[in-house]
Order: structure tokens, then sequence, then C-alpha cells
């Protein structure tokens, strides 16, 4: 890989890649260009030359667009937060189903018999978690505060975000100062963001004591700002609040109240979430005579919606402390016929030994690498709905494939949800039926 340092050359945008960048031609090589859309004509600066394509940023637009907008945020193009804040929301969510249609073409040579409209929300303000980076840069005045730049391992120094919270997105400056101000600023490199409905915790990850007088000003500070801070010296076990008791923070979906932890897995956005669950309960189809599997079940967002409308439900996790709090969560809201187990469902053995009793309906969350061991291994010739929940679009059209070849599920319907606007991340939910 080689860096180039030419002067700006004129590109004519052909399409867009997957991870939002445009694509040009230029001498026979394709070009990825960051901040270009299709149709546009730009002036471009090759930013890396490597083997079959090289890499490009717009320098200017000479024929813009109509998808294209001002990107709100200043911080824009440096920052790795966003890549599409440039485009209007219509053509994010096109392109996104696109790429999801496209894949699953590709990879599983599939087509679905109706094809979802988007679930979509708020575009601003919606990240209730997030890990932030912290560095002490005294070149730009001491700690700055931000997300990872794109394409780089550098914090940004961020002085708002519009994606966050504004509980949170509007802080940044102060909790800059606050670090800064604190007798170790150089060993604070991360802070952990957990928004609930009603409170806002920041987990202050530090690899050296704090003394008093930190205690001091983080105290302070958490009044001022209307925050609660938590420290994390170590592992996840090591997450203690500053001042008080821990209590759980909890969230609403469904009539039901979810309570989790700052470090727990929990979806980002709200709204989404909200609407996602009930596609899934739409898609499941749910009846008082189901046995209904959960699997990457995590603190139950699913599962207990789920166990209001069904005979039983089990849900499995292959974390401990997630699973716990699933069973609390059920335990809290009267639910008493879920069932919660712990399991690797990345491992075929953990996967067939999983005792589900049968279940009729099958739910599928899985991280970005999928759901392979568990369509391997978990016997589904009595499974007539399943529902996968996707957060990778490639992942999840080789395991769309499977379903269809080795256990002849037909892809009823498909759709994105716009987890995450202004980035090109693509997560989608999808019924197959047995027929």
């Amino acid at each position: 890989m080689a860096r180039a340092t030419r002067e700006p050359v004129e590109l004519v945008i052909e399409s867009l890649s997957h991870e939002g960048r445009g694509v040009a031609r230029r001498d026979g090589k394709t070009v990825f260009v960051f901040g270009a859309l299709p149709g546009e004509r730009v002036q471009a600066r090759i930013t890396r030359r490597r083997g079959s394509f090289d890499e490009a940023e717009t320098l200017t637009v000479e024929t813009p667009a109509p998808a294209r907008i001002e990107p709100r945020c200043a911080h824009f193009g440096v920052c790795g937060g966003c890549a599409m804040q440039h485009v209007d929301e219509d053509f994010q969510l096109a392109h996104k189903q696109g790429v999801l249609l496209e894949l699953l073409r590709h990879h599983a040579g599939l087509e679905p018999e109706r094809v979802a409209a988007p679930i979509r929300g708020p575009q601003w303000g919606y990240r209730r978690k997030a890990r932030l980076g912290l560095k002490q840069v005294p070149r730009k005045g001491g700690v700055i505060v931000g997300f990872r730049e794109r394409g780089a391992p550098f914090v940004t120094d961020c002085q708002h975000c519009d994606t966050l919270d504004p509980r949170v997105g509007g802080i940044l400056p102060a909790l800059r100062a606050l670090v800064d101000g604190l007798s170790i600023p150089d060993r604070i490199p991360q802070i952990e963001v957990a928004v609930s409905d009603q409170r806002v915790v920041l987990v202050l990850r530090h690899l050296a004591p704090l003394d008093p007088a930190d205690h001091a000003a983080l105290a302070s500070a958490a009044r001022e700002l209307g925050v609660e801070f938590y420290l994390q010296s170590g592992g996840p076990a090591t997450v203690t609040p500053l001042e008080g008791a821990d209590r759980p923070l909890d969230y609403a979906v469904d009539g039901l109240t979810f309570e989790f932890a700052p470090t727990d897995f929990i979806q980002v956005n709200p709204a989404i979430n909200a609407q996602l669950v009930a596609r899934a309960l739409d898609y499941l189809a749910p009846a008082r005579s189901d046995r209904v599997a959960d699997l990457f079940c995590g603190l139950g967002n699913f599962t207990l919606p789920v166990a209001r409308r069904v005979g039983a439900v089990v849900g499995v996790e292959g974390e401990q402390a997630l699973t716990a709090r699933a069973a609390a969560n059920a335990a809290a809201n009267g639910i008493a016929n879920a069932d919660f187990a712990v399991a690797d469902l990345s491992q075929p053995a953990a996967v067939a030994a999983l005792a589900l009793g049968e279940p009729n309906k099958l739910l599928l969350d899985p991280p970005r690498a999928g759901a392979a061991a568990v369509i391997e291994g978990v016997p589904l010739a009595g499974v007539e709905r399943l529902v996968y929940v996707s957060c990778n679009p490639v992942t999840f059209a080789r395991d769309a494939a499977v379903l269809r070849r080795t256990h002849g599920y037909v892809l009823v319907e498909t759709g994105i949800l716009d987890m995450f606007p202004h980035t090109a991340h693509v997560e989608s939910i999808s019924l197959f039926v047995r027929r």
C-alpha cells in the first residue's frame, strides 16, 4: 500500500459502495471516493493506492446529486462515527435496502416475496449507548473526547455530537475540561455512555487510581451536568458508581420495563427498538399454543413481549450476566412462562446440547458473525416460522441461503431498520416460513 499525494483528479461517480463511498473508474482502476454520490462529477484527491483499487476523498463537487445535503456536523469527514450525513434520509434508506437485497441475490440466490417498508425513526439524538475515546493531546490544548477518526486510530476532537442523546452530545466540552483537570488525564482512555428513559450514566475507564480530589470533582460535575458517573478500573466486574448504591437503568417496550447495567448490551436506538419488537411480534404471529425459542436473547428484549402472547418461551444467551438480567426482568414483570439458559451459540457442541423443548417458532438476533452454528445444529423440522434480526447483511445472506437450500424455508418478507442513521450500517428483520 502506498500513500498518494498527487494533484486533484476529476472523477465521475458511477455507484455507491456498501460502506457508502462513491465508486469511480480511472485509468481502468476502481476508485472508492469518500463523500461522493452516484451521478456526481467531483474533484478528488487520491489518498491511498492499493493493488486492485485506489482510495480518494472529495475536494469539491462540480455537479451535485439531487440527494446531496449539507452535513449537519462540523466534524463530518474527520469523525468516523458517521459516513452518510451528506445524503438525505430517503437516499440513505434506499441504499441500505439495496445493499440487503443485492447481497441476498449474490450470496443466497434469493428474492423475498415482499420487501417491507423501512423502519425509521428520529435522525438525530438517537444514540443511548456509545463508547467515546479520550486522549491527552497537548498541541490541541489538553484532553480531547470523541469517536475515532475515519480510517485512523486517533480520537476526533468533538465539540458536539448530534447523534448522541442530547443530554450527552451537548456536554462534550464540559467532559473534556473535567477530565483535563483530574490528576490522571492521560490514564482515562474511554467513557462509556448508557442512557435510560430517565437517567444518564457515564462510565469512566481509568488505568490508574483516582485521588480524593478527583472524586470530589467528578461528584460536583455530576450534579452540575445532570449525569451519574461510574468508575471502571478493570474488567466489567469493576464497574461501580462514584456515589451511592448501584441502581440499574431501565427502558420501556411493549408495556414492559427492562432493567440493564451501564455496560450491558441493549439496542442503541429506542424509537427503532420499539418498532422492531412490534414487527418481530407481527412476523411470529404468536398464539397461546406456541412454544418459541429466542436465541441470542440478551436481557429479554424480544423474549418478554413474546412470552405475554404464547404458551412458553425459552431464551438463550452466551453471557451469564445478561441471562440473569433477562430472568430478573421476567420476574419483575410478572412473567412466569419464560425460561432462560446460558450457551455459546457460536459453538456447534453447545448448540447440540440445547434443550429447547421442540419449539414451533424461532427468533434469532445474532451478533455480526451470524447464526451458522444455530442453523446447523438446532432441529428445525418442527419450526414453522423463523424471524431473523440481523446487524450484518453478509452473514445474514449466508444463513438465509442455508435456510432455503437445506431446510426448505421461504423468505416471505425482509426489510431494513434504520438503527444507525447517517452510517452505512445495514440492519434488517426477515420472516422465513416453511411451506
